[in-house]
């Protein structure tokens, strides 16, 4: 393919970088298989000078832009529409580290950079990146940014807006915003930096960013509590919070079923308290402590006798050593990849205040089996920081694609309306992409809507920053 856009692009990142023919589906076709679009190329630029002369030569030629990083994302939000006239710009290329600041305790890192990649470079200068998700070794920081991603150490350190000190980033109209100082304190006018961050590359593309580190704690120890229900969850999430303070980094919530799909699927996994009717959830803590190995074992046996005390744990299991630890992790975190091997299902990424979930998911949990006889409902998520991945399987003999096509709807305006009605959120950590725009539209005060708005019009004016995600083109 030749045109005078295209010709453009390949004099400025090399012709082996503008890619227009092949299989491209691992750019146009979403993590989850949901969506496949139609990219009038994928450009992979080697530079933030090569992404910023991109956009201009795309914006000179009014040609939308879909920045990429490792398309984990799970919204349906870093893959083109099905026109083919929009570029897929992919960061990949942009991966170094450009410095870690020991003193200032950070670094400063591309956008192409895949999260676990930072995660061992901060560990062998001897300091904690704590940012974790299921999809670290293929994710990259920008996407993290661009879509203030959560994981699991969020009742810790916070998502990735809080784990940002700066940004480096390309404009609409192709000029770089230098915004990497690493300073804690700049109280000079609008932050940019928490504008950006979480805008899913529809008000500027994310070069590079300064993010935190944190020393290496001196121990790790993790835990996994069953519990006679959610309230008893939230009970325990309490006294984890007086008991160890700061060092509660992971509070992890499965409901049985879920871990029930994991013993199915996955039956080299030894999933503990499986199928124990008295622990209908099971609960997974990670205490990090500054001391020594002994004094953080010392406190955390110690929050768990009070928890035997007080009735919201049954029974538990303290990990004797990394291995063990990982293990545990690594049950937790085949829960999304057993329900897939289940069959599709519909998924919710929601937020609810903690005190209030034991009640929305009683509440939801009825209406559900009420409404839909036999769906089956596969609950799990950081209940440290009341994030649920709320989660609806078909009922056992039925149709799973059938039932996604013909319920996902009406499951979705049921549960997103529990949501609201129990002042939460239908989106904590996923972002909104193309899948939720009408949702956001339904959910969203206007007056809110009224001020994304504004915001996009005045940094995008020719909406050509990933159009139709976030907000309606």
């Amino acid at each position: 393919m030749s045109t005078p856009l295209i010709d453009d692009l390949r004099a400025i990142v090399g012709a082996s970088h503008v890619l227009t023919e092949g299989d491209l589906s691992a750019w146009e076709q979403d993590w989850r298989k949901r969506a496949r679009g139609k990219a009038l190329a994928v450009v992979r630029p080697g530079s933030t000078d090569e992404v910023a002369r991109v956009v201009r030569a795309c914006a000179a030629a009014g040609t939308a832009i879909v920045a990429q990083g490792g398309n984990t994302g799970l919204a349906v939000g870093s893959v083109p529409d099905g026109s083919g006239t929009q570029v897929v710009l992919s960061l990949t290329r942009l991966n170094a580290i450009r410095e870690i600041d020991a003193a200032n305790l950070t670094v400063t890192v591309e956008a192409g950079c895949v999260l676990q990649a930072l995660q061992e470079a901060a560990e062998k200068a001897g300091f904690l990146f704590p940012l974790s998700l299921a999809a670290e070794g293929s994710c990259t920081i920008g996407g993290n940014l661009a879509t203030n991603a959560g994981g699991t150490q969020v009742v810790r350190y916070g998502n990735a807006r809080e784990l940002c000190l700066g940004l480096e980033v390309v404009t609409a109209q192709g000029e770089v915003w230098h915004g990497t100082s690493g300073l804690r304190k700049d109280n000079t006018g609008y932050d940019l930096r928490d504008l950006l961050v979480g805008s899913e590359g529809t008000l500027g593309i994310i070069t590079a960013a300064t993010m935190k580190l944190y020393p290496l704690p001196a121990a790790q120890l993790t835990a996994w509590a069953a519990v006679p229900s959610l309230d008893h969850a939230v009970t325990l999430l309490g006294l984890a919070h007086r008991q160890l303070g700061a060092g509660l980094t992971g509070f992890e919530v499965m409901g049985q079923f879920a871990l029930s799909l994991v013993g199915k699927h996955m039956p080299q996994l030894r999933v503990p308290f499986l199928g124990d009717e008295a622990a209908p959830y099971c609960v997974l803590l990670e205490n990090s402590d500054s001391e020594s190995e002994d004094h953080a074992r010392s406190r955390f046996e110690a929050l768990l006798e009070t928890a035997f005390e007080d009735g919201c744990v049954t029974d538990a299991v303290i990990a004797e050593n990394l291995t063990q630890a990982h293990q545990l992790w690594h049950i937790r975190e085949s829960i999304p990849l057993a329900q897939a091997e289940e069959g599709l299902n519909i998924k919710h990424d929601i937020s609810i205040g903690v005190s209030r979930i034991p009640a929305f998911v009683a509440e939801t949990d009825a209406l559900l089996q009420r409404e839909i006889a036999g769906v089956r409902l596969v609950n799990f998520g950081h209940l440290g920081d009341g994030n649920l991945h709320y989660n609806v399987q078909a009922p056992v003999d039925g149709d799973a694609k059938v039932f996604l096509r013909e319920q996902e709807e009406r499951v979705n305006t049921l549960v997103y309306d529990q949501v609201e009605k129990f002042g939460g959120s239908f989106s904590a950590e996923h972002g909104i992409g193309e899948l939720k725009v009408h949702k956001l539209e339904k959910h969203k005060s206007p007056v809110a809507l009224g001020m994304m708005r504004a915001i996009k019009g005045a940094l995008d004016p020719k909406n050509l920053l990933n159009p139709g995600r976030v907000l309606r083109a």
